[in-house]
């Protein structure tokens, strides 16, 4: 099975930034935690504060589904409602 790879950006509004800061690191945690994941990046860049490159990897489809699934009812959804999503993903 092929593996799937989320890469792309978020923006983050100025007025959530710490709020989104403050939740990023729980949802690293719980997101490398959780099976077939290969690797989570979510890195703040460094000429745009609000600007949070991102890459996943997991070992499959399934697994990739069950993330999406995880975080649905995660606090980082609640968190990170108001950010812009920019992703990319496909299989490899």
């Amino acid at each position: 099975m092929p593996k799937v790879v989320l890469k792309g950006f978020i923006l983050v509004p100025e007025r959530d930034l710490l709020a989104v800061i403050g939740e990023l690191k729980n949802h690293r945690r719980l997101t490398q935690q959780e099976p077939g994941c290969r690797e989570f990046r979510v890195t703040q860049n460094s000429e745009v504060s609000t600007r949070f490159d991102v890459y996943e990897e997991f070992v499959d489809k399934e697994a990739f589904e069950a993330h999406q699934l995880r975080i649905k009812t995660s606090t980082w959804v609640e968190i990170s409602e108001n950010v812009t999503r920019h992703y990319q993903i496909f299989e490899s």
